[in-house]
């Protein structure tokens, strides 16, 4: 039987969650529901559940290269997507990585986890900066990662400073695009907001659903690189990531004693 044509692989980089609802297995979730190739690296290795993270190892910074190369050499990889990068060591692997393909999609998504929180250290951060946001096609942030990322401690505690000038802050260490989300945001609607050099280049507003959910994040970036590499152009990409993700929540259910999960299987259509 002659081989069927590959589908498009996408390359995700993260910590694992034993849950399933984010971190790398949620990612790969994603990246099969909508009909790509899940490749994946591991970062960390965390004990968690579906209500909290009580612990994160790191993988070695060589595993992380050594994993992703080996990877790279196989096969052809048409975008990358990087969530939770558990350790300094991790971040300066992972963009020695990037570096060699410049061409392909990057879509970064910081999580700052909620145990043994590698993104409060002072090392960690600059790392991210430094390293990956000037790789990144988009980089995706709420505005508390956003004001931790491009502030010092006295200045995230200013409330004058708008969601625009982080975005703009963004842009200068070197990323291409900024997804702003309102995911923390007060109010009946989440407004999210994708930034450019010439400024705001589409701004989407979703109902806001009730109840919390684990994985959102993880799920629109995986969304948004896996559209990528299937060569749809970027403001598109964007509305059906956020699409996707709006609807695999409102489709969520609750497995355990935390918050819901998105149904990545979810009844979507593509817009």
């Amino acid at each position: 039987m002659p081989n069927q044509p590959a589908p498009h692989a996408v390359l995700s980089f993260a910590v694992s969650d034993p849950s399933g609802g984010g971190g790398l297995q949620g990612g790969l979730l994603t990246i099969a529901a909508l009909g790509a190739h899940p490749l994946s690296v591991l970062t960390g290795i965390s004990v968690r559940d579906s209500v909290r993270s009580e612990g994160l190892q790191a993988t070695d910074g060589d595993w992380v290269a050594d994993q992703a190369r080996a990877l790279l050499e196989d096969m052809p990889v048409h975008a990358f997507v990087i969530g939770q990068l558990a350790s300094p060591e991790n971040a300066t692997e992972v963009a020695d990585v990037l570096t060699d393909y410049p061409d392909l999609p990057v879509v970064f998504a910081p999580d700052p986890g909620s145990a043994g929180d590698p993104l409060d250290e002072e090392e960690m951060l600059e790392a991210l900066c430094e390293l990956l946001v000037p790789q990144s096609t988009v980089l995706i942030a709420d505005g508390e990662l956003a004001r931790r990322l491009t502030s010092d401690e006295e200045e995230q505690q200013d409330s004058d400073i708008t969601s625009a000038e982080y975005a703009r802050r963004l842009l200068e260490f070197g990323a291409a695009q900024v997804l702003l989300t309102g995911a923390r945001e007060p109010g009946p609607q989440l407004v999210n907001s994708l930034y450019g050099s010439t400024g705001v280049l589409r701004t989407d507003a979703w109902e806001r659903l009730p109840g919390s959910f684990h994985g959102a994040g993880d799920t629109l970036a995986a969304a948004l690189a896996t559209f990528l590499a299937q060569g749809m152009e970027l403001s598109a990409a964007v509305y059906a990531a956020q699409s996707y993700t709006w609807q695999a929540l409102a489709q969520g259910w609750r497995p355990g004693m935390g918050p819901s999960f998105p149904n990545r299987f979810c009844a979507w259509s593509r817009p």
